[in-house]
């Protein structure tokens, strides 16, 4: 960040009585910044940043915690269920499938019943649940006892509906306490005239937010190593306690919280209209009342206007964007499963195999503040458009590189066995998944808020958390395209039938590797095309649309 735009954020944050709000000729010629972040953001973000901790820190282990029996040496490979990597991998996948379904639910409570913030201190506490369960089952008694896999599954459930009431409504809360709507200009100390944009705020909002969530997920750093040098249990109880802290802070600033009332029928509201929509030649106008009979008014119990049909226009839009996601979330998935199991066949020296994914959250912290800082400002200033369209297409072809570079780390592997190669051969891949998630993840989190209709951020943001579980889904189709589903892989672990069922992802062990590794990186790059083919004017359509908005404003003031 530039020394002015430092200022821009420092600057003193008055009512709209001392702004002055800018005219066309100031619209064309200033550059736009970030205002000042509410103090109260920053207890959101924290909470945000243990949760992340305690999440990660749990499901940083899974793999090696179901993949490998309990060591037969002091210094033996880590593990406790020993079912082997294909168990380990699904269920990893599962895991991460349930985690990022159940936000639909938890998107549905706050914005029909509860309010956001309710919403999260309730799933919280059932959040805790799962996570006692957790620990309490991976002491070595249970473990001996066989009650770790039960057990793991029963904290699977707990935690994922725990984690679905929290994860669909923390971003759309801290954006909710910049409460500005409208831009306007400041004068900085060094006599620059700028113009304050609420749209560029809520951007670097997430931006925060993101960078929290990164630095949370350090934690894998810690719990790792605790479970190769002491135990899971402990490593699993760690993040326990973190999350209580975070509970505490999130009680601790509920009074200073800009809480939005749940809007009771919206969400209903917004699926009537696309049904309509849809059985009526698939067009929105006739979702309009205006464009209705009195009967048609009555029989189809309309409760909404003109200008909720306009706002669901774009909330489909961005539904529509995030359908090509789930592609782009099967190859990021690879970093927390296959990959690490790819790092347990290389030399990995002292350091434990699952700790390598590390450096696609360094790379992270580190792109994030650079990104909202440094690079999008300076291609502001530029005057270089640098749409969600654009960004998202990067993404895509950056994780398609590092699939294609994992494919050509596996093919070394084989090569070079029984002799091993370095685990620092992996980093170049991690820093590519990193970089595109910057791009990508980032990106679309402010853009499901900034697109959806008044009081379905939530459900919007739960939208595209489900493109990452349908991701995670995906990755258990077999090479034969037979769909076998994380709940029959349940069952089959429940009755213990370990020898018939346990046939998950079928190309995820060799000698396949290389094959998976590469169609992955073929996926990404076709479908990022389409992607981008399909709604690059979506960039160009938004430019008019804020043009016009600006417009608006100014003739209407």
């Amino acid at each position: 960040m530039d020394k002015n735009e430092k200022e821009s954020l420092t600057a003193k944050d008055e009512s709209s009585v001392d702004e002055v709000y800018p005219t066309l000729q100031d619209l064309s010629v200033l550059r736009k910044v970030s205002d000042q972040i509410p103090v109260v953001v920053w207890f959101i973000i924290t909470c945000e940043l243990c949760e992340r901790f305690t999440f990660y820190g749990v499901s940083g282990p899974f793999q090696n915690y179901i993949q490998f029996p309990v060591p037969t040496e002091e210094d033996g490979q880590p593990g406790a269920i020993g079912a082997g990597q294909q168990v380990a991998t699904s269920l990893s996948l599962f895991f991460q499938f349930f985690c990022y379904t159940t936000p639909i639910m938890g998107a549905i409570v706050a914005d029909k019943y509860l309010g956001r913030y309710k919403t999260i201190l309730i799933f919280s506490f059932v959040y805790v649940v799962g996570l006692a369960v957790l620990t309490v089952t991976a002491i070595p008694p249970a473990i001996a006892a066989k009650l770790s896999l039960p057990g793991l599954l029963v904290a699977m459930i707990i935690i994922g509906l725990g984690t679905g009431g929290i994860k669909p409504n923390v971003s759309p809360m801290s954006a909710d306490q910049y409460t500005k709507t409208r831009a306007f200009v400041r004068t900085l100390s060094s006599g620059e005239r700028v113009i304050v944009d609420p749209d560029i705020t809520i951007q670097s909002i997430i931006h925060y937010y993101y960078l929290a969530i990164n630095i949370g997920s350090l934690s894998v750093l810690i719990t790792t190593y605790v479970e190769k040098y002491h135990s899971f249990w402990l490593a699993y109880l760690i993040p326990l306690i973190i999350f209580l802290f975070a509970i505490t802070v999130l009680v601790l600033g509920q009074d200073k919280y800009v809480k939005k009332e749940p809007q009771g029928s919206v969400l209903f509201d917004f699926v009537h209209v696309l049904w309509i929509a849809l059985v009526n030649q698939k067009n929105l106008e006739n979702a309009k009342p205006s464009n209705m009979t009195e009967e048609q008014l009555k029989r189809r119990k309309v409760t909404w206007g003109d200008e909720f049909v306009e706002q669901s226009r774009i909330g489909l839009q961005a539904i529509k964007v995030f359908s090509f996601f789930p592609f782009y979330w099967v190859c990021y998935a690879q970093i927390y499963n296959n990959l690490i199991s790819q790092a347990a066949t290389m030399d990995v020296g002292s350091i434990p195999n699952d700790i390598m994914y590390n450096f696609d959250t360094v790379t992270l912290i580190i792109l994030t503040p650079l990104a909202n800082n440094v690079l999008y400002p300076t291609l502001r200033r530029c005057n270089v458009r640098f749409g969600y369209m654009a960004r998202f297409f990067l993404g895509f072809m950056l994780i398609s590189v590092a699939m294609f570079y994992s494919a050509y780390v596996q093919h070394a592997i084989y090569d070079a066995s029984p002799k091993l190669i370095s685990v620092w051969m992996q980093t170049p891949s991690y820093i590519l998944v990193g970089t595109s998630e910057v791009l990508l993840s980032i990106s679309a989190l402010t853009y499901a808020y900034q697109m959806a209709p008044d009081a379905l951020e939530s459900t919007l943001t739960a939208i595209y958390l489900l493109t990452i579980g349908l991701g995670n889904l995906l990755g258990n189709i077999n090479h034969v395209a037979l769909f076998r589903t994380a709940t029959i892989h349940l069952m089959i672990s429940l009755l213990a039938i370990r020898d018939a069922g346990f046939a998950f992802v079928p190309i995820s062990k060799d000698p396949y590797l290389v094959i998976m590794y590469s169609s992955l990186g073929a996926l990404a790059f076709i479908v990022g095309c389409l992607m981008y083919w399909s709604f690059r004017h979506f960039d160009s359509e938004n430019e008019k649309d804020e043009k016009r908005k600006n417009d608006e404003e100014i003739i209407t003031e």
